[in-house]
């Protein structure tokens, strides 16, 4: 989105609100003066606070992660229950970064249960977590549902909403296979909040999939524009193609 299509996001806007925020590759690249960022994903946004707020005790914690890494540590790490911010930005990092394929998937209890990676690296060359902090000093993080996050925009603010998706089975049962990732009502609900951020003077950018449900639904108050991006949801490379998707936009 933002390598290949940053002439669609407005140089002029006041607060930048990202609801789905996940990497936050869009922020780290704006870098806007004033943002209200958040995620469903709590453990995701606690590590965020804590590199904001004191990233080298973070750093601290990894090192340590990283010299006692096994597969028994990580067995321990992934059943532990951290107390402070700091360990619990740790622990997520670390099992991140050294559990199978680097994903994210909790159980029906909510803790984390992908088994151990192939990955050895907890300390990385390319880490920049003292930019990462400076950066989210001009942020505020909160674990919310998109909905409130959404409703707090107001007149010329831009909103970046980029939802969680499979656009594999876009001409196949889509929503039967989005179902679990993201509902229908959760569409239909991320449709009328940006709406109505819309006619408060809000600025829109939403990516989505490229479907004639999702066309249908927002084509009559916003524009469209169809694109085409890496999909990276298989984990055989030969399956990963590009995808074809829209981007929503303010009229």
């Amino acid at each position: 989105m933002v390598s290949n299509h940053s002439n669609l996001i407005p140089r002029d806007y006041g607060r930048y609100i990202e609801p789905f925020l996940g990497s936050g590759a869009v922020f780290f690249h704006l870098l806007p003066n004033k943002a209200l960022l958040g995620d469903t994903n709590e453990p995701l946004i606690i590590t965020y606070n804590a590199l904001k707020h004191n990233w080298k005790l973070v750093h601290r914690y990894l090192r340590r992660h990283q010299t006692l890494h096994s597969k028994d540590y990580y067995y321990q790490v992934r059943a532990s229950s951290p107390r402070s911010m700091a360990t619990k930005a740790a622990k997520f990092i670390y099992l991140n970064r050294t559990c199978f394929n680097g994903l994210y998937r909790v159980n029906l209890e909510g803790k984390f249960n992908v088994p151990i990676g192939t990955r050895q690296s907890v300390i990385r060359a390319d880490d920049q977590f003292s930019d990462i902090s400076t950066a989210l000093e001009s942020a505020d993080l909160y674990p919310a549902d998109f909905e409130n996050l959404i409703n707090l925009a107001t007149a010329n603010d831009l909103i970046f909403a980029d939802p969680p998706y499979t656009v594999t089975h876009n001409n196949n049962s889509f929503i039967k296979y989005n179902e679990k990732l993201f509902s229908w009502s959760d569409q239909l609900r991320l449709f009328h909040a940006l709406k109505r951020a819309q006619k408060r003077g809000a600025k829109v950018i939403s990516t989505n999939a490229c479907h004639p449900k999702i066309m249908e639904l927002y084509q009559k108050d916003f524009r469209i524009i169809e694109v085409c991006r890496n999909s990276l949801i298989s984990s055989k490379n030969e399956q990963r193609k590009l995808s074809q998707e829209i981007v929503i936009l303010t009229r």
